[in-house]
């Protein structure tokens, strides 16, 4: 007895329309893909990678504050900190940042992880080895000019390197002092657009006594501040904003108590000091010059007395000193100086920088 099929062929072609009806909503209402995650390296020596665990709270930190979409990378695996967390870095106890320069070593792990963003924290085996900071400046100028080769929109972060005191170097802090101080002028003339170099202060309100366990590695503490420092320079980035970090820092080392001068008659300056930082046996002192009058200044001049300290050198001024008595004069291109307008300029010296000196200034 032969079978008819007419209700399975019309069955059929009922659900053929189905599916090529379905299949055509579904190809008109794709989910889009999912952004890639930024991708950013930590990049130093010990301080970044052994173990590193400021990185542990900074990679928290932004997870616990919405930025998911990040992915920290690097050609080593992650240390024990006590929590979970991203912990690939380029973090090399040892290195210093003149070798990694000289050997090449950086285009290796870049082309390895790809990061979007760089976060250098690097220079402290060179202050240790007394490399001058013209040649640790030019080592990172090298770099960044690898980190661009790599991406020309490379966002990199380069940090004014934690002080260190360790007992086998005395000379260590005050060299710390002279590379941090050179370091935002470099970064300004690296700095771009399309790839800018944004100076991350983690040098100032960091004590050697209470936040690290040897004089140069950080603690528990040492970490935290890290973070906090790095965190609002990154989120910037991370959030489109502008890529400047604070200016003003959580917690300075010293509470310094600013010394006006006596005030100046119409058309005057005035000049205030303050300790920025100081270490076994050194500081660091910085003044700021201001225009107290109401009309332009074309030079100035600031003088003091220092019982005991020794200024070994200084930026954005011309010093002379004979004996205790200090007088600096303006650098070329910062002696003009509009109505209300300051210009700033540092030094460091031996000796404590305590008490603060009476400052006078002089226009000029």
């Amino acid at each position: 007895m032969r079978r008819t099929t007419h209700g399975s062929n019309s069955v059929l072609t009922v659900l053929v329309a189905m599916a090529a009806t379905l299949g055509f909503l579904l190809a008109g209402t794709a989910v889009p893909a999912q952004a890639a995650a930024i991708r950013i390296m930590a990049l130093g020596d010990s301080i970044t990678g052994s173990p590193g665990c400021w990185r542990a709270i900074l990679w928290n930190r932004l997870a616990n504050t919405g930025h998911t979409d990040i992915d920290f990378v690097g050609t080593l695996p992650p240390q024990g900190c006590g929590l979970a967390y991203d912990g690939e870095n380029e973090g090399h106890g040892g290195a210093l940042v003149t070798g990694v320069a000289d050997q090449n070593q950086l285009p290796g792990w870049l082309s390895a992880t790809r990061p979007d963003i760089v976060m250098m924290h690097f220079g402290t085996n060179d202050v240790w080895s007394n490399r001058p900071t013209a040649t640790i400046l030019s080592a990172y100028g090298k770099l960044v000019d690898q980190m661009r080769a790599s991406n020309p929109d490379m966002k990199i972060l380069v940090a004014q390197i934690i002080p260190m005191d360790p007992p086998t170097c005395a000379e260590c802090g005050q060299r710390t002092s002279a590379l941090n101080a050179a370091i935002p002028g470099w970064a300004a003339a690296r700095t771009t657009a399309r790839s800018p170099v944004v100076v991350v202060d983690q040098w100032t309100g960091f004590s050697t006594a209470a936040d690290t366990y040897d004089g140069v590695h950080p603690d528990a503490s040492g970490d935290q501040k890290i973070s906090d420092r790095w965190f609002p320079a990154l989120t910037a980035l991370l959030d489109g904003g502008p890529t400047v970090p604070p200016t003003q820092p959580p917690t300075p080392p010293v509470t310094p108590t600013p010394t006006p001068t006596v005030p100046p008659p119409a058309g005057g300056c005035t000049a205030v000091y303050r300790t920025a930082n100081q270490w076994s046996g050194g500081f660091q002192g910085e003044v700021v010059v201001k225009n107290a009058g109401t009309v332009p200044i074309t030079g100035w001049a600031t003088s003091w007395t220092f019982p005991g300290g020794q200024i070994s050198q200084a930026w954005n001024a011309t010093l002379t000193q004979s004996g205790s008595a200090v007088t600096a004069r303006n650098a070329a291109w910062n002696g003009s100086l509009a109505p209300g307008a300051t210009a700033t300029f540092g030094f460091i010296s031996s000796g404590t920088g305590s008490p603060a000196p009476q400052m006078s200034c002089t226009t000029g």
